[in-house]
This record gives structure tokens, sequence and C-alpha cells, in this order.
């Protein structure tokens, strides 16, 4: 999903997950960063029955640790930079930017 700058992705998380209740009704659990904590995962497990688990990462008592599952989501936008396209924002529209995405697959 793409939105204008101006709107912080846990604003858009609603859209997103009307859109994925009906595509893949088989999702039970969401994991997210801290940038989704707060009122969100109480309103997301109301209206829609998912539990988002909010991973926060203590880096500065452990030092670097890779967080499980995320490394995997990290791993495919260092595969999206790999595409010329994709590596830079050329697109004027939000059409077209999400249309880069499904073309590069």
């Amino acid at each position: 999903m793409v939105t204008i700058a101006n709107i912080h992705d846990s604003k858009a998380a609603y859209l997103l997950m009307r859109i994925l209740k009906e595509l893949c009704s088989s999702v039970k659990t969401i994991i997210a960063d801290g940038g989704y904590r707060g009122g969100l995962a109480e309103t997301l497990r109301k209206t829609f029955g998912y539990v988002l688990q909010v991973i926060i990462s203590n880096y500065r008592e452990q030092g670097f640790r890779p967080i499980r599952k995320r490394w995997i989501v990290e791993r495919t936008f260092a595969w999206f930079d790999n595409n010329r396209r994709l590596c830079r924002n050329y697109e004027t529209t939000f059409d077209s930017a999400e249309e880069m995405n499904w073309s590069s697959n």
C-alpha cells in the first residue's frame, strides 16, 4: 500500500486491515514495529480480530541483534534496492509507484 508522505503508517493501517481481511482471511497475527503502539492494537483486535504484535528493540542494553521475523522484511527491501527503478522514487503518481513495485517482481 502506497500513501502520501504526511499520513503516518499507523493511520493507514486501518485501511490496510480492511483490504487484508477481504483478501487473506487466514491471517491471525500481524507483526509490527514500535511505530504502531497505542490504541491501534486494541482497535484492530476488536474490529477485525487480528492480534497486533508490536516488536520493540532494546539494542541499547543488549547491543545489536537481529529481530526475529523482521529480517525477512528488511531483506525484501534490500532486494527492492537491487532494481534500478525501485532504489529511488522516480514516479510522479502513487499508482505508477505501486505499479513499479508489482512489475519489478
